[in-house]
C-alpha cells in the first residue's frame, strides 16, 4: 500500500488560501497538487514557499503543445524541484517522447504523468471529437502510448483504474481524480467518480481530492 497517497488539490486563486490550506495539512500525509489558475496567478513562489514546508508538488498544467515547447517547459520544472509533472497524452509519441528525454538525467527528475480522458468528460463528448471508440478504450490506448514514451503513468477516471493496472503492471502510476468521499454526493464538474475505497482497491496509485 502507497503510504502516502492523498494529493491535495489547491482549488483556490490565492497563495494566502493555499498557504492557510497547507498549515493544517501535513507533508508527511499528504502531498498537493497546483493547477492553472492558481499558478497562472502565484507562480514559482507559491511552489518554492510549499516546497519549504516540506510539501512535494504535483505541478498540473497539462502541457500540450510541440515536442521542443513541452520539453523545455519539464526541464523548468524539475529545476524547480517539483515532484509531478502532466500533460496530455493526445500530445503524442514525439512529445512525450521529448519530454522524458528532457528529464532522464537530471538531477530530481518529476514524474512525468500523461492525461489520457479528463474525468470531466463522458462518451457523449467524446463522440462530438470523433472519437467513437468506449472511453475505456481510449484510455487503454493512450496509457499504453505513455508507457511506450518514457512517461510513469497516467492521470485517469478510477473507472479505468483496475484494467490500466492490469495491463501496465505494479510500477505503474496511476493518479485519479473525480473520487468523492460519498457516491450520491455532489460531482461538481466530475463525471466518472468513485469513493476513496473503491479508487485504491481499483489500483489507483494516487488520489486527488479537493473542491
Amino acid at each position: 500500500m502507497n503510504p502516502k497517497p492523498l494529493l491535495i488539490a489547491l482549488d483556490y486563486n490565492r497563495s494566502a488560501d493555499a498557504l492557510a490550506l497547507a498549515a493544517q495539512l501535513s507533508p508527511d500525509l499528504c502531498r498537493l497538487k497546483i493547477g492553472k489558475e492558481l499558478y497562472t496567478r502565484e507562480g514559482r513562489q507559491l511552489v518554492e514557499a510549499l516546497q519549504g514546508i516540506g510539501y512535494d508538488i504535483f505541478l498540473d498544467l497539462k502541457y500540450h503543445d510541440i515536442p521542443n515547447t513541452v520539453a523545455a517547459a519539464c526541464r523548468v520544472a524539475a529545476d524547480m524541484g517539483v515532484w509531478m509533472v502532466d500533460m496530455h497524452t493526445a500530445g503524442g509519441r514525439r512529445m512525450m517522447e521529448a519530454a522524458a528525454e528532457a528529464v532522464a538525467n537530471h538531477r530530481q527528475s518529476p514524474l512525468l504523468i500523461g492525461v489520457t480522458i479528463l474525468t470531466s468528460m463522458e462518451q457523449a463528448d467524446l463522440n462530438e471529437l470523433g472519437l467513437t471508440a468506449p472511453i475505456a478504450d481510449w484510455a487503454s490506448r493512450w496509457a499504453a502510448l505513455a508507457q511506450q514514451s518514457g512517461l510513469d503513468g497516467v492521470v485517469c477516471s478510477p473507472h479505468e483504474a483496475a484494467t490500466l493496472r492490469q495491463q501496465r503492471g505494479s510500477e505503474f502510476v496511476l493518479v485519479t481524480p473525480g473520487i468523492r468521499p460519498n457516491p450520491g454526493g455532489n460531482q461538481d464538474d466530475q463525471r466518472r467518480i468513485m469513493t476513496p475505497v473503491q479508487a485504491l482497491e481499483a489500483g489507483s496509485s494516487y488520489l486527488v481530492m479537493g473542491r
